[in-house]
């Protein structure tokens, strides 16, 4: 009988067969982590094993959940349709989509159907059931069926064996996991429709994507429909757009990010102060090449791991290079420039590096998934003893860099080993107990993903919650014995003999454009002064005070303002409806009277009138408000 360990470390005996869902016996449980494996409830257990609940509340149990979504739309579709074709139905953050081919359009006046028939889908409750089936097997099946992307889908598996998941005749090529029954999925919506090349290539054909989510409860449903209204008031690409931010050109390559002024002064703002912090607390500042040698993504592991999201490789003299998708190994090589003493660590590397990643162009998302991107990295090369008291002084200093721009609400977690990896279990277990003992002695709370790790160490990850209660993946923490092990990163220890390196890799932002959208949508616009890109316009009321303007405006350079000064012939109204409208924090109009007395009517951006001030005043309390970091 196998010895199954319960959450909590209860062990108990279950007869050989029994499902792993059974024993669990969670009743909010979507599916169950065994041995680390993401599986579903109905897997019958044959061996020892550790089981974990996949939960809603987890990351990995949303995406269960979402995706047994997408199999339910995709199943009301082929009811209302018998003759559409599915390609594809992953879960995506916040929800899912499928791509499907249909003859006969689908539009928006459809979505209210499909969702009539996935709710009776839903009220028949039936359970989604795993098969296997030999590749050649299921290649003939879904030739029999029409399905020709299902066919192509699987030409390019090398596994003889393949998993399909059947609900009440719906049949669909997938790994998994899966919900126990339709019945789960309580509450869902379908919020919109897009084109979408097939495999997101523009030579193939255009298929149509549908969006939509679900959440186990209704009431949970309503609270995120009014979240998503008010994320579409402060959507960061309409926001970016409207501000004169920053913009993205087909011409140029989608998922690129073209810097306008007043963004780049923003993001200036940002790299300034992070490099600032980074400097006080003991990190060196590193520049690295864009490319590198197909030999040293070979030796890092990230063309056996990671290939998929790498560009194609660039032909120099007869030697391949690729864009690099991590500044990782460079550090490493930077590193290895001299011997090395126990003395020297630890050593903190850190860079705002661009990095390259492919992105299929149906999941670019205007800053929060691009194609190039600036990571804010550091790499901390440490002794074995060092990495719990390092990774605490990470943490401590990440919560307190995110405080400054305005995030007092965070969410940690530590993920562990995951199925795809390298490394011996000792040095995992190592490395996780490590990140555990960090956490546990900060004293911050924190939930565990098992198996969410990456592959070569385990990870801290950490949680934004914005202005409206979501929740945003930036900061990651890895401990990693496996890269300085494929390079031979040593030191020489107390004992002059020489001993293993130890790197910590760690990003703050994760990268500037995405938390730069992130930003964005915190404020809705509004930044506090430091980030502001226009800090100050002077408004002036008539044509002849166009003298006392640019000495108000001089002034305010003088004392590191950024400020502006509208001298156009609008009415004064029109004039504040405009830097109202650009989200200026503050307007200094400018009359006779305060040309005659040295002052400026002073108005604060979504606050109105706040009476008239002497200039000196205004600029020494602005000024102090721009230093400190003041937040709004």
């Amino acid at each position: 009988m196998p010895r199954i360990t319960l959450p909590g470390g209860r062990i108990i005996e279950a007869a050989s067969g029994t499902p792993a869902g059974q024993a669990l016996n969670n009743a909010d449980a979507l599916a169950v982590l065994i041995n680390g494996k993401p599986s579903d409830l109905a897997t019958p257990l044959t061996v020892d094993a550790v089981l974990l609940p996949l939960l809603f509340s987890d990351e990995r149990g949303r995406e269960v959940f979402w995706h047994s979504a997408s199999h339910l739309m995709a199943q009301a579709i082929k009811e209302l349709n018998p003759q559409a074709v599915l390609t594809i139905g992953p879960a995506v953050e916040d929800g899912f989509y499928y791509d499907i081919d249909s003859a006969v359009a689908i539009t928006e006046d459809d979505l209210p159907k499909i969702e009539g028939k996935m709710r009776e889908i839903v009220g028949r409750n039936i359970p989604v059931v795993r098969s296997e089936m030999s590749r050649a097997d299921a290649i003939a099946f879904f030739k029999s069926r029409g399905d020709t992307y299902k066919v192509e889908i699987l030409s390019d598996i090398a596994d003889g064996t393949v998993s399909m998941y059947e609900q009440g005749g719906f049949i669909d090529l997938c790994r998994g996991p899966h919900v126990a029954s339709t019945g789960v999925i309580k509450a869902f919506k379908l919020t919109s429709i897009a084109g979408a090349y097939w495999r997101g290539d523009e030579r193939n054909k255009m298929l149509t994507r549908l969006y939509g989510t679900a959440f186990p409860s209704q009431a949970e449903l309503d609270a995120w429909l009014t979240m998503l209204e008010e994320s579409k008031k402060r959507d960061h690409r309409r926001l970016g757009k409207d501000l004169d931010l920053f913009s993205f050109h087909d011409d140029g390559g989608p998922g690129l990010v073209y810097w306008h002024p007043k963004g780049a002064i923003i993001r200036r703002a940002i790299e300034d102060f992070w490099r600032a912090e980074h400097e006080k607390a003991g990190y060196n500042l590193v520049f690295s090449p864009h490319i590198g040698k197909a030999k040293l993504w070979e030796t890092s592991g990230h063309l056996g791991f990671y290939k998929d999201s790498m560009y194609s490789p660039i032909d120099i003299e007869g030697q391949k290079y690729y864009l690099k998708p991590m500044n990782c190994p460079f550090h490493i090589l930077m590193y290895q420039t001299r011997q090395r003493s126990y003395r020297d660590l630890p050593m903190r590397y850190c860079e705002l590096g661009t990095v390259y990643r492919y992105e299929r162009s149906g999941t670019l998302h205007g800053l929060m998934r691009v194609r190039g991107f600036t990571q804010d990295d550091a790499h901390l090369f440490v002794t074995p003893e060092q990495i719990t008291g390092e990774v605490m002084k990470v943490v401590d200093f990440v919560l307190n860099i995110f405080k400054t721009f305005g995030f007092a609400e965070f969410s940690v977690f530590l993920s562990t080993r995951p199925e795809k990896s390298v490394g011996s279990d000792e040095l995992w277990e190592v490395a996780t107990s490590a990140l555990r003992a960090a956490l546990e002695k900060s004293g911050l709370p924190f939930g565990v993903d098992e198996g969410g790790g990456v592959f070569y160490g385990p990870k801290i990850d950490i949680k934004i919650k914005d202005s409206i209660g979501r929740l945003w993946q930036c900061s990651t923490i890895q401990v990693d014995f496996n890269m300085p092990d494929r390079f031979d990163v040593a030191y020489t220890g107390e004992d002059g003999v020489p001993k293993r390196t130890v790197m910590i890799h760690r990003a703050l932002f994760g990268s500037l454009e995405r938390f730069f959208g992130i930003l964005i949508e915190h404020y809705a616009g509004n930044f506090p002064l430091w980030l502001a890109p226009v800090q100050a316009r002077v408004l002036t009321i008539t044509g002849d005070l166009e003298a006392y303007a640019r000495q108000v405006l001089e002034k305010l350079a003088a004392a590191g303002l950024r400020a502006e000064v509208d001298l156009s012939t609008d009415k004064i109204a029109n004039k504040i409806r405009k830097a109202e409208t650009e989200k200026v924090p503050y307007m200094l109009v400018l009359g006779r009277r305060e040309a005659e007395a040295g002052k400026v009517a002073l108005r604060k951006h979504g606050k109105g009138d706040q009476g008239a001030v002497l200039l000196d005043d205004f600029i020494a309390q602005a000024a102090a408000e721009a230093r400190e970091r003041r937040l709004q």
